[in-house]
């Protein structure tokens, strides 16, 4: 089946999401990922994996991998995962996700990444936001949050939110509070479920553009002659002061 598995997979890859690793995929299954296609170097290995650690999509696949010699399952991937495990997935539809962002109200903030950097960072943010029930996460500028180092580092939970790139005048909409070390203390501050949290670039900050648009400056603690922390402990930080202050449901 080697050769008819490769012809499948190059001709999916042109137009699919790669998952790669066992727990990208274990999580686009969960929510609702449409896969057509999973390999493996090991079935019984990668069974044994679900056994132990996602017995709910364990059947799902045993229907679903495919066992291929490992020179093929590594010329599948830029990176053969520890797991051994990769997967093709159908992209999110961008009209529904889109509508997700604007639709109001909202139970829970939408996270915006003005101008990112860090394609791991994007999706360690991603997976932070997936974990805490946000509505969506929005980047702005060039990096885009599909890329194949993205969804690798938000192990696949692209399918648990909303991921897109917008412009700033696309934002969705609702009250954006921006993170910025001249804001007011966010300790002080109750965010509201519809708010949009802004999360300026690693390198510059906020741009001017999203910063003519900001409704509240936010600020962290932080110790003095500390400059900054990494963009995804901020996105954590923010998010679970929220948390703490709303009755929403994960």
């Amino acid at each position: 089946m080697t050769a008819p598995a490769a012809a499948t997979w190059h001709r999916l890859a042109e137009t699919s999401v790669l998952l790669d690793g066992f727990h990208a995929l274990k999580h686009a299954l969960r929510f609702g990922a449409e896969v057509p296609m999973a390999v493996t170097t090991d079935r019984r290995a990668a069974l044994a994996l679900a056994d132990e650690l996602a017995p709910d999509v364990r059947d799902t696949l045993d229907a679903l991998l495919t066992e291929v010699p490992e020179d093929t399952y590594r010329s599948f991937v830029p990176r053969p995962h520890p797991t051994a495990v990769a997967a093709l997935a159908v992209r999110t539809a961008r009209e529904g996700n889109l509508q997700k962002l604007a639709h109001t109200p909202r139970t829970a903030p939408v996270v915006v990444l003005d101008n990112p950097r860090n394609l791991g960072n994007a999706g360690a943010v991603i997976r932070l936001a997936a974990g805490f029930g946000v509505t969506g996460v929005v980047t702005t500028g060039t990096l885009d949050p599909w890329h194949p180092t993205v969804v690798r580092a938000g192990a696949g939970l692209h399918y648990a939110t909303a991921v897109e790139r917008l412009t700033v005048d696309e934002l969705p909409p609702g009250p954006l509070f921006a993170l910025d070390p001249e804001g007011d203390d966010i300790r002080a501050l109750k965010l509201p479920d519809d708010a949009v949290l802004a999360f300026g670039s690693e390198r510059s900050g906020l741009s001017a553009e999203l910063r003519a648009r900001t409704d509240h400056l936010v600020a962290l603690p932080m110790r003095p002659q500390v400059s900054s922390y990494n963009l995804a402990t901020s996105v954590a930080m923010t998010l679970y002061h929220w948390s703490t202050s709303t009755a929403a449901p994960l």
